[in-house]
């Protein structure tokens, strides 16, 4: 796992409750709209509405080195497609609910 997406109403109030509150490291931020945090070995990000794939939802990211072939083999043990792949300006990403129900993003780095 790389690490947990949670949605954030408001970047700026969700950022500096994690950094100035528990004491995580801002690793990078993307406009307005997302920034990771290192949490040890697994990095947590938050997005707005307008970046998070379910915005209500928290979800764990998994990287792939090929994101089709992961979801093929998801969708075999149950998993199902929310959207994707689809391909955007840093990933490639897919998003899917377990078998629970349970939302969760695949993806690839383009760099």
């Amino acid at each position: 796992m790389r690490s947990i997406l949670l949605p954030a109403s408001d970047l700026e109030s969700s950022l500096a409750f994690y950094r100035d509150g528990l004491g995580l490291g801002v690793r990078m931020r993307d406009r307005d709209d997302y920034a990771e945090l290192s949490a040890g070995s697994i990095k947590l990000a938050l997005a707005t509405p307008a970046d998070h794939p379910v915005p209500e939802s928290a979800l764990p990211v998994f990287r792939s080195d090929d994101v089709s072939v992961a979801v093929s083999r998801l969708l075999a043990a149950g998993a199902t497609v929310l959207s994707g792949p689809v391909e955007g300006a840093h990933e490639i990403r897919a998003v899917l609910r377990d078998p629970s129900g349970n939302p969760f993003v695949v993806y690839r780095s383009r760099a």
